[in-house]
């Protein structure tokens, strides 16, 4: 068994990780339940809030005359909710139509170093699918990478524009690839996507993972739930991530924090992806 302090630096590390994953869907929330005092307000906030609502609303005999919908294909893009957040930014949707297998590489030339992705098509297809759109949108370019974390896990994550922990695009999708059944959950190298607790809230933000984070059971401290898309492994720049993590992170004092701001500024210049190699 880890010794207590190591557990303990990895409960509060996984805390804080989901606390801020979370941060976007309760400010969403909020606003929402606000709006629900305005008729008009409550007729969006309830369709965004789910898109079975309208159907759930009709009565017994239109239920009748309704045929069943057929199953959706192809990767589902939903609407987010840019009036309630401010920090997500528009660049329209990716084709519903995407690759289903191969891998892709993702370059991203930050300020820090080149680091280079190898994205998982064939496991992650709409994830992947997604980011090689983003980054053809130039979504990704000139963004800061906006939180290191290195008590309990190690890891830097990036994908806001905003450098706010709350931007994205105004769309999210399901996700995919999930890590059941790993121990580790997230092995070093492994890029995955950040999200809030509530399903189908994935969207641009990811992170880089610098050291094994355990899979979570639920009872003992330490680790992370296999609720996170993995996109795909870093193939060249570790030693750049490493050279980040090293350097560790800084709170809003400048001081020292084991969940902050990377010290050392990582800006991502500009993100590219190369053509789908199929296997």
């Amino acid at each position: 068994m880890a010794p207590t302090r190591e557990r303990q630096q990895r409960a509060a590390a996984r805390a804080r990780l989901e606390r801020e994953m979370t941060a976007r869907a309760d400010a969403a929330r909020k606003r929402r339940q606000r709006n629900a005092y305005i008729g008009a307000g409550l007729a969006v906030a309830v369709l965004i809030a789910g898109g079975t609502w309208l159907g759930l609303a009709l009565t017994g005999k239109e239920k009748e005359q309704t045929p069943a919908a057929a199953a959706p294909s192809g990767c589902q893009w939903l609407p987010d909710d840019a009036a309630a957040n401010p920090n997500l930014k528009e660049v329209g949707k990716p084709p519903a139509d995407v690759p289903k297998n191969g891998k892709q590489t993702l370059t991203l030339d930050t300020s820090q170093g080149v680091i280079e992705i190898e994205m998982n098509v064939s496991a992650a297809p709409c994830t992947s699918a997604s980011m090689a759109y983003l980054a053809s949108q130039k979504f990704f370019d000139g963004s800061k990478c906006h939180r290191e974390v290195t008590e309990g896990f190690k890891i830097l994550q990036c994908g806001d524009p905003t450098a706010t922990g709350q931007g994205g695009p105004t769309y999210k999708m399901a996700e995919e690839n999930l890590p059941a059944g790993q121990n580790p959950a997230y092995q070093r190298g492994v890029v995955a996507m950040a999200k809030t607790q509530a399903p189908s809230s994935t969207g641009s933000q990811f992170f880089l993972v610098d050291a094994d984070i355990p899979l979570s059971d639920g009872q003992s401290a330490g680790g992370l739930a296999a609720d996170y898309t993995v996109l795909g492994t870093i193939t060249k720049g570790l030693d750049v991530l490493d050279k980040i993590i090293k350097a560790g992170a800084v709170g809003e004092d400048g001081k020292a924090a084991g969940d902050g701001k990377p010290k050392l500024d990582v800006t991502i210049k500009t993100a590219k992806v190369g053509e789908v190699i199929a296997q």
